[in-house]
């Protein structure tokens, strides 16, 4: 089956459909009676929902799991699962420098890398690399069905690059560019937004009602979780971090206000801090190392950085009160150096009779920001999951 005739040969989703196929994609194998209830459906409207979802190849009924020789009672059970190699998905992760691209399984499973430079901002010689690298991809998988490209920005309309700061682009239609080159169907967001919406189906919040998802890194990240779905904002793709004033005093950068998170959080600001102090221009896994090792600048700099995560999560815990705050992106290095400030600034935030704050740490890298716009196009593309 060739790509094309893949991402073709879905049925689309009535809404019924598409509940009961998003939550056999989440939870897991489930038997029709655990769906009929957990979707509150009566047998016959759920035999008639499954039906065409098993004749299209989306779902298959598989064996019950038990103990071998165990007795059974009562009619056999056949618990409903995703054919989850039936079909894959490609994302794009788009940095200032490179392309990182992972292929997927329907159950989010990375299976394949392929990694490019970007040597040019232009839109076209772009478009030209992506379609490049689906290509080398398709002819691996065949059964690649979609594409999702995440980017730094503005994203209007899960299409349209709107403006791009690490791009330079401006109302570039990113995903009629790379559909016309490919013959596959396109979703682009905003690459942040697409990483919470991973975490949420197949990641760190994966059945949680109540999270947030922190990023620290060449940027700055936030997203709210609310009764299982992403919270969406108007200033979400705008870089709001600039103006998340932690400390008034706080240092003063090219990138974000004074004492905002971003001057004091991000990767660049740091780095940028230390070569305003030295003179020398040092990699933020040298910067790690050196406050490591005692070095006074980096460890003062580290030191301010960990005290603003300390009282950006704090305050986080105190408004939002989550069940789980998630913490991922290139610059969580800093919990390895100066987590103990960062814990011990948020416990002088929060009130003593608190609850723990369940802060999760997660190494992650670029092929993670690839998967998550991915997995947005098996949400879009596949199922059909509406923006709102």
């Amino acid at each position: 089956m060739t790509a094309a005739a893949a991402a073709a040969s879905w049925l689309p989703l009535s809404p019924g459909e598409r509940s009961v196929a998003i939550e056999v994609l989440v939870q897991g194998p489930l038997s029709r009676a655990d769906l009929a209830r957990r979707l509150d459906l009566s047998a016959g409207s759920l035999t008639r929902l499954t039906k065409p979802l098993i004749e299209s190849g989306l779902l298959v009924e598989v064996p019950e799991a038990g103990t071998p020789g165990e007795a059974r009672q009562g009619r056999p059970s056949q618990p409903l699962d995703v054919v989850a190699e039936s079909r894959s998905f490609l994302g794009f992760k788009i940095t200032e420098d490179m392309v990182y691209g992972v292929v997927i399984s329907l159950r989010s499973d990375i299976v394949a890398r392929l990694d490019r430079p970007l040597t040019t901002h232009d839109p076209g010689e772009a478009v030209d690399l992506l379609a490049r690298m689906t290509a080398e991809l398709a002819a691996r998988f065949p059964t690649l069905a979609g594409i999702g490209i995440g980017v730094g920005g503005l994203v209007q309309d899960r299409a349209v690059v709107g403006e791009s700061p690490f791009l330079k682009w401006r109302d570039v239609p990113l995903a009629e560019l790379v559909g016309a080159r490919t013959g596959l169907p396109v979703v682009v967001e905003n690459d942040f937004a697409a990483l919470v919406e991973a975490e949420t189906w197949f990641g760190a919040g994966r059945g949680l009602d109540r999270f947030v998802v922190l990023t620290i890194g060449a940027g700055f990240g936030y997203g709210l979780v609310l009764g299982g779905r992403r919270v969406r904002y108007a200033e979400e793709n705008r870089g709001f971090g600039h103006h998340w004033i932690i400390d008034p005093n706080g240092p003063l950068t090219p990138g974000g206000e004074r004492g905002s998170a971003v001057s004091l959080l991000t990767i660049p600001s740091i780095r940028y801090q230390i070569r305003a102090a030295t003179g020398q221009d040092a990699t933020y896994e040298e910067i790690l190392a050196r406050a490591a090792e005692g070095e006074p600048m980096s460890v003062r700099v580290l030191d301010e950085a960990a005290r603003a995560l300390g009282t950006l999560v704090g305050q986080i815990a105190n408004l939002v009160m989550p069940q789980k705050i998630v913490l991922a992106g290139e610059g969580v290095g800093l919990m390895d150096v100066a987590g103990a400030r960062v814990w011990e600034t948020l416990r002088a935030h929060r009130h003593p009779l608190a609850a723990p704050v369940a802060l999760e740490t997660k190494v992650s890298d670029f092929h993670d920001w690839a998967r998550g716009a991915a997995v947005l196009a098996i949400q879009v593309l596949v199922l059909g999951a509406a923006e709102d």
